[in-house]
């Protein structure tokens, strides 16, 4: 069962991250260590076959527009908890001291600490049990990331199913549900907060 939560980690964070050369080159290696486990390759195969299906240049730009120049589907999990307010600070200090508290250095390339492909990256390849914990407490983003992208038709939607698939319990059916159960749901006042800088939360040993 670990290992299948690894690689399906592992997969979804390549996959969900920017792609690029070293992602095409990886294809052959995702498609392989999916196909060891009944039925998780097909959670992947639309994303795959869409990332590989027109010149690389295309799919990065398609990629930027749904994820980062859309806040209907970001990625960063605490963006969906706590938007743009103050607390959102003191959150990315925890995800940050999670990755230090592994005795592991982790490097954020250049992103924000919460960055779902690299909270999966740790989980798969540095500390499962603590990474699993922050999936488990930011299945409510999941949820939401999720079902945005289910509106909109993207094969993202079935890469996300399949980290909840890996979590506790059955997976809400609609934000109503989500909010129910966790009673969450992104701020809307932001409150003066300077928009944060990844270069203020570095991952260097002995800090």
């Amino acid at each position: 069962m670990m290992q299948r939560q690894r690689v399906t980690y592992l997969a979804a964070s390549w996959c969900l991250g920017y792609p690029d050369e070293e992602l095409l080159e990886r294809m052959p290696l995702i498609r392989s260590a999916l196909a060891e486990f009944n039925g998780l390759d097909g959670s992947f195969d639309d994303v795959l076959n869409a990332l590989t299906a027109k010149p690389l240049a295309e799919v990065q730009a398609w990629y930027v527009q749904e994820f980062d120049l859309s806040k209907r589907h970001a990625l960063h999990l605490s963006y969906w908890t706590d938007g743009d307010t103050r607390r959102r600070g003191e959150v990315l200090i925890g995800f940050k001291q999670v990755y230090r508290d592994s005795g592991m250095l982790v490097n954020t390339h250049g992103e924000l600490p919460d960055y779902l492909p690299m909270v999966l990256e740790f989980a798969a390849t540095v500390d499962m049990a603590a990474g699993r914990e922050l999936l488990i407490q930011y299945r409510p983003s999941l949820e939401m990331l999720r079902l945005a992208l289910v509106d909109d038709n993207l094969p993202y939607a079935q890469v996300l199913q399949a980290i909840c698939d890996t979590l506790p319990g059955a997976s809400p059916t609609d934000r109503q549900e989500v909010m129910k159960m966790a009673g969450y749901g992104p701020p809307t006042e932001s409150v003066g907060l300077e928009p944060y800088d990844p270069r203020l939360l570095p991952m260097q040993g002995g800090q």
